[in-house]
């Protein structure tokens, strides 16, 4: 008997304490951030429990669910819409919404997600049967906006808050799908081709713009280059006439001019003839002259020529004696290189002062003698009054 009594002794005592183990365990909560429990006693909605410790009635007080206080994300399958212009569309939307109160939402309606669902869905349509498939697939921010505010409107009496509504994707029919691309293929083809005309009239209206900035510039170049090269032939002109009255050419000196232009009228090889000028009689009676020769009569240039021995001021002068054919035909050579060296100095020096020391080089191995003074050159007389070329000195 004594056994029995303390065997049941101890049964009892393992029963209360786990009946004080188990009111415990139903009698502490604890409640996680951003997470609500409703709290019925005896059936009843008591309260709802926050984030923290709380302390329950055992066997009174029970939690009825746990409500998620942060946003959530829904996103719902497919839904075929029809629009104004009876074509079928398949939508896909997301939901993005928020418990404010967890009591509404549990106590107000039995599944606020499907809830959620067929409200947008049966909204949706609502929506997008009043338009075409065009606004349909431009307008997604009208859509997005009018779904919002039907929603939130009415789930707020379920305590949900709707924050976004978004379209993930609208699917016409396949038929329609490759009519949009040709369509749209179409439209890429124009504007590419009126993109090409205007950059191909684009760029030849640049290109005459600049053909026509060439051709000034190339005649605007053109005109001073020919006014240049006349300014230099002028002054070329100019320089040779000033020479050669500076330095007092003789007939000899412009006798061997002549016959030195004459191989430049025969240099190249497509000439078949060449004409002699009419100086060119005279230039040989010059040379025949320097060299000792003498004339036949008739027209000389005006050259005065006379037998050896006689003098043209007289018989009251000495005779005249002629050198030696070898030493006038060497003094002439040396004369002719004197007068070339002295024509090229006085070309360089045509722009300076006159200088008489200048005019010693015509006077080869023979003394300084005075000169008169040398008038100045006149002004040279247009091109149209011109007479022909003098010879460019060597």
């Amino acid at each position: 008997m004594i056994d029995t009594a303390a065997t049941a002794g101890y049964i009892i005592l393992a029963l209360l304490i786990l009946f004080v183990v188990i009111a415990l365990f139903r009698a502490v909560r604890i409640v996680p951030q951003a997470v609500a429990m409703l709290v019925e006693r005896l059936g009843r909605y008591s309260r709802t429990l926050e984030a923290g410790l709380h302390i329950l009635v055992p066997f009174v007080d029970r939690v009825r669910a746990a409500v998620d206080l942060r946003e959530q994300v829904v996103s719902f399958p497919p839904q075929p819409v029809i629009t104004s212009d009876n074509l079928v569309v398949s939508i896909d939307t997301v939901i993005y919404f928020q418990v404010t109160d967890p009591k509404s939402a549990v106590y107000e309606i039995k599944n606020y997600i499907q809830g959620i669902e067929q409200l947008t869905v049966t909204t949706l349509r609502n929506v997008v049967g009043s338009m075409d498939l065009e606004q349909t697939l431009t307008s997604r921010d009208q859509i997005n906006g009018q779904l919002r505010g039907v929603l939130d409107e009415a789930t707020g009496r379920w305590g949900v808050r709707v924050n976004r509504v978004e379209l993930k994707s609208i699917d016409p029919p396949q038929s329609i799908q490759g009519s949009m691309e040709q369509q749209m293929r179409a439209e890429r083809d124009r504007r590419a081709a009126i993109l090409t005309a205007e950059g191909v009239k684009q760029s030849q209206i640049l290109t005459a713009e600049g053909d026509k900035q060439g051709a000034i510039l190339r005649a605007e170049g053109n005109a001073q280059a020919a006014i240049l090269n006349a300014e230099g032939q002028a002054r070329a002109i100019l320089q040779v006439f000033d020479a050669i009255h500076r330095g007092d050419a003789d007939p000899k000196l412009l006798a061997y001019q002549y016959l030195q232009m004459l191989p430049e009228v025969a240099r190249t090889q497509s000439n078949k003839m060449w004409f002699i000028p009419t100086e060119f009689t005279t230039a040989l009676k010059a040379i025949a002259s320097g060299f000792g020769g003498a004339s036949d009569g008739g027209d000389d240039g005006g050259i005065a020529w006379r037998a050896p021995g006689q003098s043209p001021l007289g018989d009251g002068l000495p005779p005249t004696a002629l050198t030696d054919p070898a030493e006038a035909l060497a003094e002439a050579r040396r004369q002719s290189e004197a007068a070339t060296r002295d024509a090229t100095s006085a070309g360089t020096l045509s722009g300076r002062p006159f200088e008489r020391s200048a005019e010693a080089g015509q006077h080869a191995g023979g003394p300084q003698r005075a000169t008169p003074p040398v008038a100045p050159v006149p002004p040279a007389p247009p091109a149209d009054e011109q007479g022909p070329p003098l010879p460019p000195a060597p």
